[in-house]
């Protein structure tokens, strides 16, 4: 039998102190030009050490980051998901838990359908604490590159933003009777792929099939293209074109601003631009 005195002696317990959670930054890295960068952005990638960003945030604005910032793509297309959208919300809590600050990129603005308010919910309800930097929303950045002012008192007092893309019941779930109101602009995000269903529902629901509308690919970009049309013909101009996403369509009379305005207006490309 063992005396007491024998025994080794008992190690005290070490007291760890918790590792505060790091921010998160949700930056909107705008519609593509990174000269469209807010100067809070340019700052926010010009100091960041983890960047976690999408498909349609370019080489070029990610080259403004230090080299030696960690990148990670959790980017998702049409039907190809790298990182399910709980996936990346958990990928966040995670690394600011480990004290690791990360900028979180989104093209255009996060709060206008990028999911930024679904990755805010996560991380205010696990305690992280975040910033928001707000983008130029891909709305204003294709209709001021293509010269289509969004409102204008003598042809639109409204300006309505909505997704075209399809639900899980294969349906595009949108008010068309609200879209269909005249003196209105409808700028539609990820709807090139549904824009047959939008223009047949539109004209149903009492637009006119003249009504001018815009297809707009990969704005504010050198390979920019803005094609015009009206909605009987805007789904085989699409398919002649052979448009592919990121492409913004734009509904409503001020689209037909655009052929007087883009004969005197100039794209001012960027200088990073080779």
């Amino acid at each position: 039998m063992r005396n007491f005195d024998d025994c080794a002696p008992i190690p005290q317990q070490t007291s760890y102190k918790a590792i505060p959670p790091a921010l998160v930054t949700l930056m909107g890295a705008g519609p593509g030009d990174p000269e469209l960068l807010t100067v809070k952005a340019l700052r926010a990638l010009q100091s960041a050490e983890l960047l976690l960003h999408d498909h349609l945030v370019s080489d070029a604005i990610l080259e403004l980051a230090p080299a030696q910032a960690e990148r990670i793509y959790v980017g998702k297309e049409s039907s190809r998901h790298t990182m399910p959208q709980e996936e990346i919300g958990a990928l966040m809590v995670r690394l600011a838990r480990q004290g690791r600050r990360v900028l979180r990129i989104k093209g255009g603005d996060g709060y206008i359908f990028g999911r930024g308010g679904e990755e805010a919910q996560v991380l205010a309800a696990a305690g992280i604490p975040f910033a928001v930097i707000p983008g130029i929303t891909a709305a204003q950045g294709a209709a001021a590159a293509c010269g289509i002012p969004l409102t204008h008192r003598d042809h639109a007092r409204t300006l309505v933003l909505t997704t075209g893309h399809l639900q899980e019941n294969r349906q595009v779930d949108l008010d068309w009777q609200a879209l269909a109101r005249p003196q209105q602009t409808v700028v539609i995000y990820m709807g090139l792929g549904t824009l047959p269903i939008i223009c047949e529902q539109l004209i149903a629901h009492g637009l006119p099939a003249s009504t001018p509308a815009a297809l707009i690919e990969r704005a504010t970009l050198p390979e920019q293209r803005c094609i015009t049309g009206t909605l009987r013909d805007l789904p085989a101009v699409a398919r002649s074109a052979e448009l592919k996403p990121p492409t913004l369509i734009v509904i409503g009379e001020v689209v037909n601003l655009h052929a007087a305005l883009a004969t005197a207006q100039v794209f001012v490309p960027s200088s990073t631009d080779p």
